[in-house]
């Protein structure tokens, strides 16, 4: 494994590269860091060249202190210059919940660079406006109690109810890695969600595989939200993970590996 970082706008940037093969990036979620995708780094290095960002402020990478507007385009150039780094042309990317959306903002400005990208608990709608009510709550929340309270009290909703039940081990260690992130980060990531552009046109007119990866449990993306994308693209792999909510990548760990090296291999990535 290599530990790398570059500078993008005096912002520095951690991510690291495991295995060899052809290029596959990981982008992880709100309130998380790249070790969330521990599972599939284990299931999947021995066959492709794996590239995942911690994205600024989460992990070891810096907070972005940048004067223009912290919003989902900007993390998506943070990702565009660990590629041009790492002199990547071609690559597919994966992105949890906000790391799809990240993805979905790169490839409407850098289309050429994927050959393919997964949506696993993400969406390319906008926000509704009940959803972006609901934003603006939580960001009240951690103004008034802080990001460790609000990280606390959210990450056991974020998993089925069974799986909080019989592996509380999983949502310790999601909630102590909440202790690392500051309020003005999860703040930062609330807006830039917020007032994110819808970029259904770009399911509807990508070339390249599309895979969707549903929780039918999520409550972060109800599952009649994710299906509603499903039929825009023009290749579309759609998986639902019946046992899960919006952390498919552990509480369906073995299953949801299968399913990504399986949609590497079909879209021959």
């Amino acid at each position: 494994m290599q530990d790398k970082t570059i500078h993008y706008k005096d912002c520095a940037i951690y991510y690291k590269i495991i295995g060899k093969g052809k290029p596959v990036v990981f982008l992880h979620g709100f309130a998380e860091d790249g070790n969330v995708w521990q599972y599939q780094i284990d299931h999947l290095k021995d066959h492709y060249q794996l590239i995942v960002p911690d994205i600024p402020g989460s992990g070891r990478s810096a907070m972005a202190n940048w004067q223009d507007n912290i919003g989902i385009d900007a993390l998506a150039e943070t990702i565009k210059a660990i590629l041009d780094e790492e002199k990547i042309t071609s690559c597919t990317m994966i992105g949890h919940s906000m790391g799809g959306y990240i993805i979905l903002a790169l490839a409407e400005k850098y289309p050429q660079v994927l050959n393919g990208f997964g949506l696993f608990h993400s969406s390319a709608f906008a926000d509704s406006e009940e959803k972006k009510q609901a934003r603006s709550k939580s960001i009240d929340f951690i103004k008034a109690n802080g990001p460790f309270a609000f990280i606390r009290s959210t990450t056991p909703g974020l998993f089925a109810a069974h799986f909080t039940k019989d592996h509380p081990e999983a949502i310790n260690s999601l909630v102590d890695n909440g202790k690392n992130f500051v309020e003005e980060v999860l703040i930062q990531y609330y807006k830039a969600m917020k007032d994110r552009a819808d970029r259904s046109d770009i399911l509807l007119n990508f070339p390249a595989p599309i895979l969707f990866i549903i929780g039918e449990n999520d409550k972060a993306i109800p599952l009649d939200i994710s299906l509603k994308q499903c039929y825009l693209p023009k290749r579309a792999y759609i998986f639902i993970l019946k046992d899960s909510a919006h952390m498919g990548m552990w509480e369906e760990k073995n299953r949801s590996n299968k399913i990504i090296f399986d949609f590497l291999q079909a879209g021959n990535v």
